[in-house]
C-alpha cells in the first residue's frame, strides 16, 4: 500500500513529524525554496505585467527529482510548509516543479510540532492561498525592482559593488539620522542636591531628593546655584510633612512574539537577531529530546500576536498551581491586548508542553538551545501568574522652604517576579526601603551633597531597541528583522561597537545619494505604507500588479533622471598613521570586491597594499609578538598571535590591557554582561569579578581554538 507523502522545508522538521506520525506516511523536506529569480538578471518582465521568471535555484534539481521520484510512488501528497506568506510560496513554488495543481486541498499547516496540531492538520486540507503567495510575490518583485536599479546607479555615482534595498536602506537612515542626532546635541549642565538623613529614634539613614522651593519645582543649572542653595539651607531643621502609602501592582509582560523574543535575548543573552532566529528554529523543528525522540518544543517563532490557545493557558494555570501554589494564579487567564498593527495569524511563542520543564531538558540541549528555550518558558508561564504587589511609600521632607522627596518600597507579593522579570535597554535602581516615618517627625541632617549632571544624547541603537523601532514603525515583518540588521552590516553601511549601531562613511554616502534621487525609498512613512499594501495583497483587497505599477513607474523615472543630474559622489580615504614601507607616505583605508584593506596614498605612482590589521595592544604568551584581531571564514572574530603560522596561539576572548598578577600573561573579558576576567594562559586558574576586581579561583580560562 502506498504512502502518502508529506513535503516540509527542513530535515529537521521531518524528522520530527515522520516520528510522530509512523509508517503510514514518508515525510521529505525541500530544504527551503526551490525556485528563485534568477541572479544573473532582472528576472521581472516589466512590460508584461511585472511577470516573474523563476529558475530552480542552483543545487536544488536533485531536491526536485528526489521529490518527483517519492511523488510517483505516493497516493497522495501533502504540503507542510512553514505557517506564513513565505511558507505559502514555498508551497506554490513546489506544485509548479512537481506539477501539482494549486486548487487541489493538499496544503495543511501546524503552528506547532506536534502529534495533536499535525493529526488536526492533516484532516483540514485547503487549496493554496493565492493572495498569500501573491503579497510574498509582490515583496519579492518589489525588492528586486529596487536593488537591480539602484545598485547600478550607486556603482555609477558612489562605489562599484554597492547595493541598495528597499527595506535595508530605510534602517540605515534610521540608524544615521540618530547618529546625526547625537552629533547636533549640545549637553546642558544641571546639579542635584541630596539629603542624607536619619531618625532621632534608631538612627536608620537614607537619602533624599531636592524636590522645589516654595512650592515650585527648583532648576539648579550651575556650581553657583547649587552652593547658594547648599548655603541657603545651612542649619536648618529637616521635618517629615508628607507621607503617602499605597499598594502598587505590576502585571507580568506577555507571552513574545518574533520583535520582543528578539529584543529580549539580545538583552538578558545578548544573542544577535539572527543567532536568535536560528535557534528559536531549531526549537520549533524539533530536537532530539530522549526517550520521545525529535520533538518540537516551542510554536511558531515568526508572529507578532500575543494570543494563547486556551488549553495551553488552562495546562499553564494546572502547572503554576501545582508548582507555586493557588496564590500564584489569577482569577482568571491573562489575556493580552493586541497591537493595531498585528496580523494576529499565529499565537504567540510558548512551550509546547508546559510540563517540559528547562531543567529537565538542559542535559539533551545545547547551552545556548537551553538558554533560549528557558527564556521563552520562563516568560509564557510568568505571563499566566498573578501580578507582583508592592508596598511603596512616598516622604516629602521640608527644610526652611525646600521640599525633598524620598521614595522607597518593598515586595510585598512577589507574583510573576519569583520566575521571571522582563529586561530593559536602560540601567534601573532598585528603590530603597524606607524607615518607618511618621508626619511631623523631625529628622536629622548627616551631611547634603551637590553632583553635577548632563543631559545626555539620545541613545545609538542597540539591537533590541532598533527591532522595537522597526516593528514602532512599521518597517518589515518579524521574519525579516534579523536579515536586515545582518544585511546592512554586511554592506558595511553600520558598524557594531560595544553592542551598539554606528553608521560608517559609507553609510552616510549611501543614505544622502538615495534621499537625493528618490526619497520615498529611505522614508519611514512610505515604508510603512508599502508593508500595509503587501497585507492587504495578502488578504485580498489589493492587486499585486497594480500596487507594483503604482510604485515602479515613477521610481523608474526618477532614477533616471537621477542619471543625467546627480554628479558622482567621490568618498576620501580614511588616513592612518601607518605609513608606507615603499615610500614613506600614509597608507590609507581602501575597498576592494573582498573588503577593506590598506593602500598607499602615493596610488597609482606607489601601489604597496597589505591586510587591516587590528591590533589590540597585548603580547602572545607563548612568543611575545603582538595579538590581533582575526576572523574564521565564516566571519566569527577571534584573536591570535601576529607570529603566525610560526606561533599558533589564538583565543574567543576579547583581550583586556591588564596582565595576570600571577603569571603575567593577559587577562580576557569572559561571561557576558555579569562577567568576570580571567587568565588566557593554559593552566592558570586566576579569575576576578569585573565590578568587585575580588580575585578568586576557577577552572582554566584559556579556551584556545
Amino acid at each position: 500500500m502506498s504512502k502518502c507523502l508529506i513535503i516540509v522545508e527542513s530535515p529537521a522538521k521531518a524528522k520530527t513529524i515522520q516520528r510522530l506520525l509512523g509508517g503510514k506516511y514518508q515525510v521529505k523536506a525541500s530544504v527551503g525554496h526551490v525556485r528563485d529569480l534568477p541572479k544573473s538578471k532582472l528576472g521581472v518582465d516589466v512590460e508584461n505585467n511585472y511577470e516573474p521568471h523563476y529558475i530552480t535555484i542552483r543545487g536544488k534539481g536533485d531536491t526536485i527529482r528526489e521529490l518527483k521520484g517519492a511523488l510517483g510512488k505516493s497516493s497522495k501528497v501533502l504540503l507542510a510548509t512553514d505557517p506564513d506568506r513565505e511558507g505559502e510560496a514555498i508551497s506554490w513554488h513546489l506544485s509548479e516543479a512537481l506539477g501539482l495543481e494549486p486548487t487541489v486541498p493538499r496544503r495543511i499547516e501546524f503552528h506547532e510540532v506536534t502529534k495533536r496540531a499535525i493529526k488536526d492538520a492533516l484532516d483540514n486540507p485547503r487549496p493554496i492561498h493565492m493572495e498569500r503567495v501573491n503579497a510574498q510575490q509582490a515583496r519579492r518583485i518589489l525588492d528586486r525592482l529596487v536593488g537591480y536599479t539602484l545598485s547600478p546607479f550607486l556603482w555609477k555615482k558612489v562605489r562599484r559593488g554597492l547595493s541598495a534595498g528597499r527595506v535595508q536602506s530605510v534602517t540605515v537612515r534610521l540608524i544615521c539620522d540618530r547618529e546625526r542626532e547625537i552629533e547636533a546635541f549640545e549637553r546642558d549642565e544641571y546639579w542635584s542636591i541630596t539629603a542624607f538623613l536619619k531618625t532621632e529614634v534608631d538612627g536608620s539613614e537614607f537619602s533624599a531628593k531636592l524636590l522645589n522651593k516654595a512650592g515650585r519645582k527648583i532648576s539648579i543649572n550651575t556650581a553657583e546655584e547649587a552652593k547658594a542653595v547648599l548655603s541657603d539651607l545651612k542649619g536648618e531643621e529637616y521635618k517629615v510633612v508628607k507621607v503617602l502609602e499605597r499598594e502598587r501592582k505590576r502585571n507580568p509582560a506577555p507571552p513574545f512574539t518574533t520583535s520582543t523574543l528578539q529584543q529580549e535575548a539580545s538583552r538578558k543573552l545578548g544573542f544577535r537577531a539572527r543567532k536568535t532566529m536560528q535557534i528559536a528554529q531549531q526549537l520549533y523543528e524539533g530536537l532530539e529530546i530522549g526517550p520521545e525522540g525529535n520533538t518540537g518544543l516551542v510554536t511558531y517563532i515568526r508572529t507578532d500576536s500575543v494570543r494563547v490557545a486556551s488549553e495551553a493557558e488552562s495546562h499553564a494555570r494546572s502547572f503554576i498551581k501545582d508548582v507555586y501554589g493557588k496564590d500564584y494564579v489569577p482569577d482568571r487567564p491573562r489575556r493580552y491586548k493586541k497591537k493595531a498593527t498585528s496580523q494576529d495569524a499565529h499565537e504567540a511563542i510558548r512551550p509546547t508542553l508546559v510540563t517540559r520543564r528547562p531543567a529537565d531538558l538542559k542535559a539533551r540541549l545545547s547551552s545556548d538551545q537551553y538558554r533560549l528555550y528557558k527564556l521563552i518558558w520562563d516568560r509564557f508561564v510568568a505571563s499566566q501568574m498573578q501580578a507582583a504587589v508592592f508596598d511603596t511609600v512616598r516622604v516629602d521632607i521640608k527644610a526652611k522652604n525646600y521640599v525633598f522627596r524620598a521614595t522607597g518600597s518593598r515586595v510585598k507579593f512577589p507574583g510573576f517576579t519569583i520566575l521571571y522579570q522582563e529586561g530593559t535597554d536602560n540601567a534601573e535602581e532598585d528603590e530603597p526601603i524606607l524607615p518607618g516615618l511618621s508626619e511631623g517627625e523631625r529628622l536629622l541632617l548627616v551631611r547634603l551633597e551637590d553632583k553635577q549632571h548632563f543631559t545626555e544624547p539620545p541613545p545609538r541603537y542597540s539591537e533590541a531597541t532598533l527591532v522595537r523601532a522597526l516593528e514602532e514603525n512599521g518597517i518589515g515583518r518579524p521574519s525579516t528583522y534579523a536579515p536586515i540588521l545582518e544585511t546592512i552590516r554586511k554592506r558595511d553601511y553600520v558598524a557594531i561597537e560595544d553592542k551598539r549601531f554606528y553608521p560608517t562613511q559609507l553609510g552616510f554616502v549611501v543614505v544622502d545619494v538615495l534621499n537625493k534621487v528618490y526619497p520615498n525609498v529611505v522614508d519611514v512613512t512610505f515604508t510603512a505604507d508599502m508593508e500595509a499594501k503587501l497585507d492587504r495583497i495578502a488578504e485580498g483587497e489589493l492587486e499585486w500588479v497594480k500596487v507594483i505599477e503604482e510604485f515602479y513607474v515613477p521610481f523608474k523615472e526618477t532614477v533616471d533622471e537621477a542619471e543625467e543630474q546627480v554628479e558622482r559622489v567621490k568618498i576620501p580615504d580614511e588616513v592612518t598613521d601607518e605609513l608606507c614601507p615603499e615610500c614613506g607616505r600614509n597608507l590609507v583605508v581602501k575597498h576592494g570586491r573582498f573588503g577593506a584593506f590598506l593602500g598607499c596614498q602615493g596610488y597609482p605612482e606607489c601601489k604597496f597594499t597589505k591586510k587591516i590589521v587590528r591590533k589590540t595592544g597585548v603580547k602572545c604568551p607563548l612568543c611575545g609578538e603582538e595579538i590581533v584581531e582575526r576572523k574564521t571564514r565564516k566571519g566569527r572574530k577571534f584573536y591570535g598571535c601576529s607570529g603566525y603560522p610560526e606561533c599558533k596561539f589564538t583565543t574567543w576572548y576579547a583581550p583586556v590591557k591588564k596582565p595576570c598578577p600571577e603569571c603575567g600573561a593577559f587577562l580576557v573579558r569572559r561571561g557576558g554582561k555579569k562577567g568576570y576576567l580571567a587568565c588566557v594562559r593554559e593552566g592558570c586558574d586566576y579569575r576576578e569579578d569585573v565590578r568587585s576586581s575580588g580575585k578568586s579561583k576557577a577552572s582554566s580560562a584559556s579556551d584556545t581554538l
